[in-house]
């Protein structure tokens, strides 16, 4: 019987701070971080969901521990550390370009012994990917996790969020071992492009899909729309047009919206589950920063 005590959606890897350049030369901060995103949208979603990862001490770890908060995740989850804010200059949004600061940062201090007794009895879906994986000595513990979870029969999701830092040899195992233990990958084309360089789109789709031959594969295309790959199975679905405002984190908001409509609304037809993965992310596009949907929201747009 599942603990219903503990999340559903458990989601492994970093929170941080967005320190986003405005037209103007100004500089806005927000609580950021993809995997953080992730879980703040399971949970505005209506997901029991935990954000299992560390943040500082300081002022930064403190408005990320308070967003958390309001966007109603499992606060057992969230650890402090005294160690640096881990920081993302986004210097630019459209499209999305970052440089991050982060040696020694609280990030890489999570400590999974510390997590609550009796978690991964109750967890349905983990997920984990983006820069988390990247950066040692996290990467291994939270592969650690992963594996451990996958033995206990939990589904694996996996977001690879591919950013410059993955370009080093030392990443490409990391992503080979999750993607093979994964039971749900979401990529984008620019994803897939720095994944798999020099391949062609359908060269580079074949061969993930050779690396994890047990995984549904949900590949987004912005504007272009969403193609979920169940088995043989190919399905579409189009963009939601809407007035965008802000591109950074909507591909975060699609890979809630997708394990949110699956352990929510399992009866859902596929089509549908993916035109709500599409009016997640428009919500999240309508909005600056790495904005987290409600299920209002989401369904008001689906509508």
């Amino acid at each position: 019987m599942t603990d219903n005590r503990f999340p559903r959606y458990v989601v492994f890897g970093e929170a941080l701070t967005d320190m986003i350049r405005q037209d103007d030369g100004t500089w806005h901060s927000h609580p950021g971080g993809s995997c953080w995103n992730v879980a703040r949208v399971g949970a505005r979603l209506g997901l029991h969901t935990g954000y299992a990862g560390a943040v500082s001490n300081d002022a930064f770890g403190d408005e990320i521990a308070a967003a958390s908060g309001q966007a109603g995740l499992d606060e057992r989850f969230l650890q402090r550390a005294d160690a640096p804010p881990f920081i993302a200059m986004v210097t630019s949004r459209h499209p999305p370009r970052y440089v991050f600061l982060g040696e020694n940062s609280a990030d890489l201090h999570f400590q999974p012994a510390r997590l609550p007794e009796g978690w991964i009895d109750a967890a349905e879906v983990i997920h984990l990917g983006s820069l988390a994986l990247a950066r040692e000595p996290l990467a291994q513990r939270l592969v650690e996790q992963a594996v451990l979870a996958r033995r206990a029969g939990r589904r694996i999701a996996f977001d690879p969020n591919f950013r410059n830092e993955m370009r080093d040899p030392a990443y490409r195992p990391v992503f080979q071992q999750v993607a093979a233990i994964a039971s749900y990958i979401k990529v984008s084309d620019e994803d897939l492009e720095g994944l798999f360089p020099g391949r062609s789109p359908g060269d580079a789709l074949a061969e993930l899909r050779a690396l994890a031959p047990d995984a549904e594969i949900l590949l987004t295309r912005g504007a272009d729309g969403l193609t979920l790959f169940s088995g043989e199975r190919v399905l579409e679905a189009p963009a939601r047009r809407v007035a965008v405002v802000d591109t950074v984190g909507c591909g975060d908001a699609s890979m809630a919206g997708w394990i949110s409509g699956m352990l929510l609304h399992p009866d859902l037809p596929a089509p549908r589950q993916l035109a709500r993965i599409a009016a997640v992310a428009a919500v999240a596009a309508m909005h600056a920063g790495p904005y987290a949907p409600s299920a209002q929201e989401a369904d008001a747009l689906l509508d």
